[in-house]
Parts: structure tokens; sequence; C-alpha cells
């Protein structure tokens, strides 16, 4: 009998799969079926943080006030906004962006679509906000990323930056070109400055004996690598690179921000928010969330977000992933 039992759950659990392996080709036939009606990279998520704040505010009130104050606290709402309705008046747009940097800036492929959409609708009145955060990473990248930025700032549409908990390096390079710089009293701010690092292996492959073969052409197509012998003129024509990336850095800064005294800041050293400040590095301390609280009451508040869409192999592959786990003996 024990053994019927084990025999039905066997089979009942392969039915089970076969099913839902049907339904994720389904899926597919029909997402590629379909697929000319469905935008091909992504689409805008656009989200009214002035709705937000006020739901937020709702529901907090729902629950501490009496049922008789929360009624009249809903008709003055309702008034309001028919107050506002009749009103022809137009306050300002602010659209806020999310930059959230890795190594490689990874986030600069969904920001420059989300810039892109801005600009095709903003005006000199409107506002563009970065909550901006990142340790920094390849030159290339964080170079691009503030391209990008720089787009809004042609477009004479006032750019901030604000930084709650770090923007250092190629995060710096992406504040910098901003018309303004908020940054959070703790926050770390600068490290104005270059470095490459690499190990090595040289003398542990000669001491096993092992040859290590690398051709060129061009005397400097290659300076110092990982497994070959690194010679002194190698590490100089790296240094020299290394100081023309800082320069370009340092001009960058000053080209916006002026008021900096490059001296004292592109030593490559970071400073907390505050310190910040007295360096002129950052214009004001304040945090994000009061900044957009602050303008919540004289401004739309658009949170634009550009979600990338996932293909359908990405989609069986996460299904996949989820019936293994399903299937797993615990």
């Amino acid at each position: 009998m024990l053994d019927f039992f084990m025999q039905l759950s066997l089979f009942t659990a392969k039915a089970f799969i076969i099913l839902l392996v049907a339904l994720l080709l389904l899926s597919g036939i029909i997402a590629i079926i379909s697929r000319s009606k469905i935008k091909a990279y992504g689409r805008l998520q656009i989200k009214n943080l002035n709705e937000k704040y006020q739901d937020t505010k709702e529901e907090l009130l729902r629950e501490i006030s009496s049922k008789k104050s929360f009624k009249q606290f809903l008709k003055t709402i309702k008034k309001e906004k028919k107050t506002k309705s009749k009103s022809a008046e137009k306050s300002k747009n602010i659209y806020v962006l999310n930059f959230n940097g890795d190594i490689k800036a990874s986030g600069v492929t969904n920001l420059r679509e989300e810039i892109t959409g801005i600009l095709s609708i903003a005006t000199t009145k409107d506002e563009v906000v970065v909550r901006l955060e990142s340790p920094g990473g390849l030159v290339n990248a964080y170079g691009l990323a503030a391209s990008q930025l720089l787009r809004i700032r042609e477009k004479n549409i006032p750019l901030t930056v604000i930084i709650d908990k770090m923007a250092a390096s190629g995060g710096y390079l992406m504040a910098c070109v901003a018309n303004k710089i908020l940054a959070a009293p703790f926050s770390i701010i600068g490290s104005i400055g270059v470095i490459v690092q690499l190990p090595n292996f040289h003398r542990l492959l000669k001491e096993k004996h092992i040859d290590f073969e690398q051709h060129t052409a061009g005397e400097f197509k290659r300076t110092i690598t990982l497994f070959g012998h690194n010679t002194q003129e190698a590490r100089e024509k790296l240094q020299q690179e290394i100081e023309e990336v800082h320069q370009l850095f340092k001009q960058l800064i000053m080209q916006y921000r002026p008021q900096v005294d490059m001296h004292k800041v592109a030593t490559g050293e970071h400073w907390l928010g505050q310190q910040a400040l007295d360096l002129q590095l950052v214009d004001a301390l304040q945090t994000s969330d009061t900044y957009l609280l602050e303008k919540n009451q004289t401004a739309n508040l658009y949170e634009i977000c550009f979600q990338t869409k996932k293909t359908l192999g990405s989609r069986l592959t996460a299904a996949a992933n989820l019936l293994q786990s399903l299937f797993i003996y615990r």
C-alpha cells in the first residue's frame, strides 16, 4: 500500500511538471506571435510622488485620527482637488531619476533612455532631480554617464543632484555637472583621483619554469601586464596615462564648479558632507527626502524609471529556476 502511494505521488509530480512546461511553451509561443505589438526594448514607468505622499498621509491619519476629524480631512482634500481642477495655473514639473552606480556604471543604459524621454517633454521651467549613489568605477563608463546628465544642462533645464550616501570618484564626476548639488551630512563625497592596480605573477611563473609570451605592434600597445616582466619604462608610461585622465577629471570639475580650490580637493581624498560643503564640493546639506517633500507643495513630482523588457529566454530561465526550487528535497 505504501509503495502504491509513493508511485501515485511520483506520477502526480511528473504530471505537474509536464503541465507547467506545456504552459511555459504556450506562453512563449504567444509572446513570439504578439511581439510585434510589444515594445522591443522596454518602457518608461512613471510614478506620481505627490500621490504617494498623499496616500501615506491619509493612511497615517486614518489610523491615528478620530473618525470625525478624518472625515473632515477627506472633505478638505476633496475641496482642494476641485479648486485645483478649476485653476488654469500649471505648476512646474520635477522629474526624479535614481542612479545606483556599480563599477561598470551599468545604470547608464537605463539613464540614457530616461533622459531621452524627459527631454522630449520638459521645458526650462521644469527641473530634473537625480538621486545619485556611486563609489565610482571605470573612467569611460562614468564619462558616458556624466555626458548623459550634460544633455539636460545643454537644454537649459535645471539639474539637481542629491547624494544621500556616496558620490565618489566617477560618482562625483557625474555629480559635478549639476547646477546644484545637495548632500546628506554624513554622505561620502570626493575621491577626485585615478587608480590602477593589478597583481603580477611573473616571479611565480618563472619559479615554476613557465614562460609567458606577449607580442604587440606599437611601442606602448601594452604597458604593465599580469604575467610578463614589467619594465620601468612601462610603469612610467602608465603613470603618464593616469595623470592625463586625472587632469581631464579636474578640468571637468573646474568647468562646472569654478569655485572649488582644485589644489585642496584633487588629492584622491574623500570627505563627509559637512566637510564637502566647506570645500564647496556641494552647495547645501539636505537629504533627497527633505528636498522632495518640500517641492511636493509647489510642483508636480514624477519619478521616472526605464524598465528593460525581459526576453523570453530570461523568463524561461527564471521559471526553470522556480521549478527547480520547488522540487528540491528538504
